[in-house]
């Protein structure tokens, strides 16, 4: 473990809802929840108004619903999401090329490895500018957090949330975490720490205590090894510029089972070209298709199907998917289906509409037998839908968005990030007047991305080696 804290963790705080927050004047100040709507629906994010009821990520939305009735209930909007967080990753790599993302909001950043910080005090004057960097890139916060790894520093960020800055200073680290409960530790989730319980341990010291011995025997070899060196804050994991991203895919949970085998395989054509946008967004082709399918009784079925060569072809993708559908049986009805593209790379395969009308290459172990092609059938009408949250524009109101549908009817609020709390109008849900738009930028004229930071003075020269 390194001599300063020139580990960074950033983590942008309460994330999908501070956007949400930021670009609707109406819902500053008050209790957010984004994520699925339907009864089937989890929270993916809640605004820290909405956390003072006890609402969390990962929470039923069935549950967060009777938790704060009369918060603001909201669809993500991934496309605005992945916009901002481009924003940020760009701010974090002027600081440093080691850059390891954790997701859209979350990630580790070397500044030892980009110069821009050698001890404490170059660390926090990094960490502060940064903070600062964001707000006025995005609009928005976040936590940062320093210290000597990047288990410390993930921590650190937790106790600066929201929109602060922790720095843990080298040797202090024992002090620090002896107190704080296990399920602070990274890897002891809710399983791990009721078995800790069981056997009296309840906080960080308590596990160094019981020594590396007692804890394998609780928790087996590898578990065991790495909570005790956690516990005596060892971490030497460096910080990893790129992961490789190993499969794309996309998946939905219906709120009513789908029993209609008709509708069943238009949603599956519908995942397969939203599967191949967001491989094309990535720059990036795949050679085996893959089919996932959780039915009325929980039981989930994954077929996949690998091609000749790499494709990001949606006719290609949506044959593929076609024929693995014919393989499952889905009476009794559907609650979650799924699509998914992996054997990733950066080109394509000449041709590959051919290859999947010809017939499929070899298929993995687990997928069966396909049935000969079905017969063609009618295409079913998609009703109009008005998703919360969502963008809108109206030939005479301009830019809105949706507060909620039903009964053939959608209620709109008209504003945007620059303008003050809007008016509300009601259309009917086919008004041609009344289009989807995209979302409107957080902040209307950003600065420009900073060039890579300096060091506000040169580090004291090292010793030279003999």
């Amino acid at each position: 473990m390194r001599s300063a804290p020139t580990i960074l963790h950033l983590d942008m705080d309460a994330f999908y809802a501070s956007v949400e927050q930021a670009s609707k004047p109406s819902l500053r100040g008050k209790a957010v929840i984004v994520g699925g709507l339907g009864p089937r629906g989890v929270v993916a994010t809640a605004s820290y108004e909405a956390r003072v009821h006890g609402v969390h990520s990962a929470m039923p939305m069935s549950q967060a619903r009777r938790l704060a009735p009369n918060a603001a209930y909201l669809v993500p909007r991934f496309t605005l999401y992945r916009s901002i967080s481009d924003q940020v990753m760009a701010l974090l790599r002027a600081l440093s090329p080691l850059v390891e993302p954790l997701s859209l909001d979350e990630a580790f950043v070397d500044l030892e490895a980009g110069g821009t910080a050698w001890d404490e005090r170059s660390a926090r004057l990094v960490g502060a500018k940064l903070r600062v960097d964001i707000r006025a890139v995005t609009g928005l916060t976040g936590s940062v957090g320093l210290a000597a790894s990047k288990m410390l520093a993930k921590i650190a960020s937790e106790q600066a949330k929201p929109d602060g800055l922790v720095v843990i200073e080298p040797g202090t680290e024992r002090a620090m975490l002896e107190p704080m409960p296990v399920r602070t530790l990274p890897g002891v989730g809710p399983a791990t720490g009721d078995h800790l319980r069981r056997a009296g341990i309840h906080t960080v010291g308590e596990i160094a205590e019981a020594g590396e011995d007692e804890l394998v025997r609780l928790l087996g070899k590898a578990h065991g090894h790495a909570l005790y060196a956690m516990a005596l804050a060892r971490d030497d994991r460096p910080v990893v510029a790129e992961r490789e991203t190993k499969s794309v895919s996309v998946e939905d949970t219906y709120d009513v089972d789908i029993h209609d085998r008709v509708r069943v395989g238009l949603e599956v054509q519908r995942l397969a070209d939203r599967c191949v946008r967001r491989l094309r967004g990535a720059g990036l082709s795949g050679r085996t298709i893959v089919l996932k399918v959780r039915r009325y009784d929980f039981s989930t079925l994954t077929r996949s199907e690998t091609l000749r060569g790499p494709t990001d072809d949606p006719a290609v993708v949506r044959e593929a998917a076609a024929r693995l559908l014919d393989s499952v049986d889905t009476t009794g009805g559907v609650r979650l289906l799924g699509v998914g593209v992996s054997g990733l790379a950066d080109y394509t395969q000449e041709d590959l509409f051919a290859q999947a009308a010809g017939g499929a290459g070899e298929e993995a172990a687990e997928a069966e037998e396909s049935e000969p092609a079905p017969e063609p059938r009618p295409e079913v009408p998609v009703e109009r839908r008005w998703s919360a949250g969502h963008d809108v524009r109206h030939t005479e109101y301009g830019h809105g968005w949706v507060q909620g549908s039903g009964l053939g009817r959608v209620t709109v609020r008209f504003e945007t990030p620059g303008s003050s709390p809007g008016r509300v109008k009601t259309f009917r849900v086919d008004d041609p007047a009344l289009e989807a738009a995209d979302p409107l930028p957080l902040v209307e004229a950003p600065p420009d991305l900073p060039e890579p930071m300096r060091p506000p003075e040169e580090p004291p020269p090292r010793p030279m080696e003999g």
